[in-house]
């Protein structure tokens, strides 16, 4: 996994991320509940990744070029403390992901850098 500091992440099912394919523009459940798609800098993609999808499998991470994103993006922390986190404020145009890979837990189910 080749993370940069430049990206933006975000961890969806494949499946998710070829139905944005056919659609023309990503839009993740969270756009609809929270009303906007969670993302994370590379320095939290692990974290993020063990915290909300341990054990999981099938998954793609999306590194997103924040200049291409056609949308508002806001760097905060909604649930406390003082790490902020990028949320995307509209759906995510296909051509602002420059990159998707897989992301796999390892056996015991926990992510690794």
């Amino acid at each position: 996994m080749q993370l940069s500091p430049d990206l933006i992440y975000h961890i969806t099912p494949f499946k998710d991320w070829e139905t944005a394919l056919s659609a023309g523009s990503y839009r993740a459940d969270s756009l609809g509940s929270d009303g906007f798609i969670h993302a994370s800098i590379a320095s939290q993609i692990i974290d993020t990744a063990n915290r909300y999808y341990r054990g999981q499998h099938g998954l793609a991470l999306l590194a997103i070029d924040p200049q291409k994103v056609q949308v508002e993006i806001r760097y905060e922390n909604l649930i406390g403390g003082e790490e902020r986190f990028p949320h995307i404020y509209g759906p995510l145009a296909l051509d602002a992901v420059v990159r998707v890979e897989p992301i796999e837990p390892g056996p015991d189910g926990t992510f690794i850098a």
